[in-house]
């Protein structure tokens, strides 16, 4: 009679150090926690993790977390989108045009806002997977479509590139507390009381915490990054993304519909990057010709360290959101360690070909090459 639990010796067991090895957040983990323990050495008496210290590196940390979520499954499906700091420049001069000079209110201009950019997200999904030109190629030209219409638009119409005013513009709407308001207020203000948190001593604000709530743009950020990982690694749609990132030719045969699924990834990142620039503009109160300058770079490294391979079909929502998390800490760990600020862009070249080289050695452990 055949064991039929015996193991069959053409199955091949995995070693807990290689499955280690070959899980996307490695990276990401790693490099959180060489992170965090160098600047509680070097900053911890600076006030970096102090309450507003705290507040201000998860504020970066979150801008980062919301385009690296988008562009995280955009390049798990196997294509980049390099508009997507133009798009946060031009999404927020929309919500400034259309809420501030023509006086639209500001629930229809964010929800236009909206409709326009995804529609402008599509438009690129639609080109590449008709056209078969690389994503590269057509995004880099709507960067330059995108950013030349922010700056023409305000131009013509102010003679101006910065337009304020929007958060009188969104005084009392309903949609606009989304974008730019604060959550969990009382319970902030009984963390000063009880003397968790710091309190303001003296002016107008005595007795007030100096952190009074949780703002939308981390509530945006935590609320994508769930949304992301589950829909990666708990539905089918999430296999598509994968099967279409890692074999095209392959998923299709399959019924994978690939072209469905890329158009949608990058309107998902068109969608991220006007959260973020709707988000922004309520914080500042206003929209300028020049914001998200880099973001699109910023965006795919965080991605690239959080263990996604370039070459798509792998990757981790959550390793992208540790990669937006150690560009958060480190931006601002730089500046309470005294640090020059310039050195961040020093950082980032470095620890992006740190990445490269690491997902390299872990696609070469994968797929068995030497």
């Amino acid at each position: 009679m055949v064991d039929t639990a015996q193991t069959d010796e053409r199955i091949k067991e995995i070693s807990p150090l290689r499955k280690a090895l070959i899980r996307p957040e490695l990276g990401g983990i790693v490099g959180t926690i060489a992170v965090f323990v160098l600047f509680l050495l070097f900053a911890s008496d600076s006030g970096m993790f102090a309450s507003q210290g705290v507040l201000n590196w998860s504020l970066v940390s979150a801008q980062f977390m919301i385009i690296a979520v988008g562009a995280c499954l955009l390049m798990i499906a196997g294509e980049f989108d390099l508009s997507v700091g133009s798009m946060i420049g031009f999404a927020g001069m929309m919500v400034a045009v259309f809420g501030v000079v023509l006086g639209w209110p500001m629930w229809l201009t964010i929800l236009t806002t909206f409709a326009i950019c995804m529609a402008i997200g599509a438009l690129n999904g639609w080109i590449v997977v008709k056209t078969g030109l690389p994503s590269f190629i057509v995004t880099l030209a709507f960067l330059f479509i995108l950013r030349g219409f922010t700056i023409f638009i305000p131009q013509t119409i102010e003679r101006k590139t910065i337009i304020g005013g929007i958060r009188d513009a969104a005084e009392g709407d309903w949609l606009a507390p989304i974008f730019g308001g604060k959550i969990g207020q009382p319970l902030f203000q009984w963390l000063g009381d009880i003397g968790v948190i710091d309190v303001f001593e003296r002016g107008s604000r005595a007795g007030q915490p100096v952190v009074d709530g949780v703002p939308m743009l981390i509530v945006w950020a935590i609320a994508l990054v769930i949304f992301g990982h589950i829909l990666l690694t708990k539905t089918r749609f999430g296999n598509w993304i994968f099967a279409s990132g890692g074999d095209a030719e392959a998923a299709r045969n399959s019924g994978v519909p690939v072209n469905r699924v890329k158009i949608l990834m990058f309107v998902f990142t068109a969608f991220c990057a006007t959260v973020f620039a709707t988000c922004q503009v309520m914080e500042f109160g206003s929209a300028g010709a020049d914001r998200g300058l880099l973001k699109e770079f910023e965006a795919i490294i965080a991605v690239v360290i959080g263990g996604a391979l370039l070459t798509g079909g792998y990757g981790s929502v959550l390793g992208a959101a540790l990669g937006a998390l150690i560009f958060g800490v480190v931006q601002q760990g730089l500046f309470f360690a005294g640090v020059e600020s310039s050195l961040f862009r020093v950082f980032l070249g470095i620890i992006l070909l740190a990445a490269v080289i690491l997902n390299t050695y872990i696609r070469r452990i994968i797929t068995g090459e030497r």
